[in-house]
């Protein structure tokens, strides 16, 4: 495909569409679905590895309350002024290593007319005949910054429940910009996985590459290939570090932290002995021995 297909209405196409293979559309919004801005960490890391390039914007103009989301004024080597809205941008990535392309979509949640911007999303993905939309989030919860970052998948889609080891959400209240699309990519028939990383709720302001990190590992996963990630690994590892001198100026901040480390390790440890436990249930000698047993019980 060398140029675009019908335009959206609020798209504004920067370059002709490369030859991409059957393409997934990875997105992610900074706001209310972005806690840490893992995900927007976690998109903006796999564009700059895939050395995605600029494809399309969706027009601010229509989408966003400027009195509250304010275009910046910036200044160029030469002092000339120039103004910079609110960007929602997609960029084409061809992805070595792996059978499929993608186009990642990294913006700024709306604050007008969803539908209507979401229409946009899925018009540019039909445009570029992406064959699965993947949107990351990120929420708070009491989870501790000193274990592995829990990452949550749902999905209603029988093809991508199998191929991701997914479930259905069963989440009911106010949703962001991320659940409304892929409600509307449901509707609309495009197979659709929503990926969410856990941030402690105690560190709400601070961003969390540690978070991101787990999401960009999450995407690789299930794309088939791997991305250079180191430093983004040594973000996580001074974030832990930089969160841990925080938690210890506080020993109510300390204790609770201790007790969410406490009830991660519980839970860890009950998972262990409920796999080894399926690993013995399968294991065909050990089920002819039970038989066994069985048997001579029952003589």
């Amino acid at each position: 495909m060398s140029t675009h297909a019908e335009s959206p209405a609020h798209v504004r196409w920067l370059a002709n569409v490369p030859e991409l293979r059957s393409p997934v559309l990875i997105t992610a919004f900074e706001g209310w679905n972005d806690a840490g801005d893992a995900a927007s960490i976690a998109a903006g890391h796999l564009a700059d590895r895939w050395d995605g390039s600029a494809l399309a914007e969706i027009d601010a103009e229509f989408f966003y309350d400027f009195s509250t989301t304010r275009p910046l004024v910036q200044l160029d080597d030469e002092r000339q002024r120039s103004l910079t809205w609110p960007t929602n941008m997609f960029r084409a990535c061809r992805v070595s290593g792996a059978s499929r392309d993608a186009i990642v979509l990294i913006g700024l949640e709306p604050q007008l007319r969803w539908r209507t911007f979401c229409e946009q999303v899925l018009a540019t993905a039909r445009a570029l005949e992406v064959s699965q939309i993947i949107t990351l989030g990120a929420l708070l919860a009491d989870v501790p910054h000193s274990r592995p970052v829990e990452v949550y998948g749902s999905s209603e889609h029988e093809g991508l429940m199998r191929e991701m080891d997914l479930e259905p959400s069963t989440y009911e209240g106010p949703t962001g910009i991320v659940g409304v699309l892929s409600s509307m990519c449901r509707e609309a028939e495009i197979p659709t996985a929503s990926v969410w990383a856990a941030v402690p709720s105690y560190v709400p302001g601070a961003p969390s590459p540690k978070a991101g990190l787990a999401l960009v590992e999450r995407v690789c996963d299930v794309m088939g290939t791997s991305v250079y990630s180191t430093d983004l690994e040594i973000a996580a590892a001074t974030y832990e570090r930089q969160v841990d001198e925080l938690v210890a100026e506080d020993d109510d901040t300390a204790g609770y932290v201790a007790d969410l480390e406490e009830a991660w390790d519980e839970a860890e440890e009950s998972d262990e002995e409920i796999e080894e436990e399926e690993e013995l249930d399968d294991d065909p000698e050990t089920l002819l021995a039970e038989v066994e047993q069985f048997l001579r019980d029952n003589e």
